[in-house]
């Protein structure tokens, strides 16, 4: 979603009227989540998109269960279902429910960049050897490098598409 935020910034600068819409992030706490929350927030950004005459809105989507499966390409996770088919995460679930429709995955959607120090402060975790290194709450292991001393995650997501 970083490049979201670049075309925005840039069709601003350059005075261009928008064309879409994309979501950049619905972040619920935990004791909010499951009760239909995420779902109320996606019907509004949805409407707001009708509102402002957009005939579509994308959403670059952090699947919700992801980081339970860091080693498992995107290519892959976004193909599990579930017993019914629908698919086995349920952000992906929610967003395919309402009309979705995955049309890629943006395989660097978020890059963050830090030192070896940096990382262990974030995270908690000792990094005590250079390559991958999975984190918690990460979707993919973060590539360690103790001879450079950096980090770097770099996170997919998914692009969906809503017809409005």
């Amino acid at each position: 979603w970083d490049q979201v935020i670049r075309w925005a910034h840039e069709d601003r600068i350059l005075g261009r009227t928008p064309t879409t819409m994309s979501a950049l992030e619905i972040a619920l706490v935990p004791k909010a989540r499951g009760i239909g929350n995420s779902l109320a927030m996606l019907d509004a950004l949805k409407a707001r998109a009708r509102k402002m005459n957009f005939a579509e809105m994308f959403a670059p989507v952090r699947p919700s269960q992801k980081h339970l499966r860091p080693r498992t390409p995107m290519c892959e996770y976004i193909t599990l279902k579930r017993a019914d088919g629908l698919p086995m995460d349920a952000w992906l679930r929610t967003h395919l429910g309402v009309g979705g429709r995955i049309v890629k995955i943006a395989p660097y959607s978020m890059t963050i960049v830090g030192t070896i120090a940096e990382w262990s402060q974030w995270t908690g975790a000792a990094f005590e050897s250079s390559g991958e290194a999975e984190v918690e709450g990460a979707l993919v292991p973060v590539l360690v490098s103790l001879e450079q001393n950096y980090g770097i995650y770099v996170e997919p997501n998914v692009w969906v598409r809503h017809p409005l």
